[in-house]
């Protein structure tokens, strides 16, 4: 392969890899990558709607259940239509969840919005 050729083949390659994102992270890697944009995949210990509390929130336990989950992720109630019924639909499966790390009363967790930021 002529020198221009490999140069062209290994920009494409770099751009490539680049687009594709970091690798998942564990649910008890999490807490260290606050701040950050990840993909948290484990599965679903636990979930429950809490309907009476405020915001509605859904949340869902990755790996270990409530209370002694390591991550959780958060769907508010204006959202929840966009994803069901996911503490009975989601629970067992091994998930994906993409965005935004923060904690919450020290614990990790990614707020979902939209159902694209979910993956099983």
């Amino acid at each position: 392969m002529n020198p221009k050729t490999l140069l062209i083949a290994s920009a494409v390659f770099s751009l490539w890899a680049l687009s594709t994102g970091a690798a998942p992270i564990t649910p008890e890697d999490a807490a260290g990558h606050v701040g950050e944009t990840a993909t948290v995949c484990g599965v679903v210990a636990s979930g429950k709607f809490l309907a009476n509390s405020h915001s509605q929130p859904t949340v869902l336990e990755l790996d270990r259940a409530y209370p002694n989950a390591v991550f959780t992720a958060v769907i508010f109630g204006e959202d929840r239509a966009k994803f069901g019924t996911p503490e009975k639909s989601l629970r067992g499966k091994r998930i994906c969840v993409t965005g935004s790390i923060r904690l919450y009363r020290g614990k990790p967790e990614i707020v979902l919005g939209d159902p694209s930021q979910l993956t099983e």
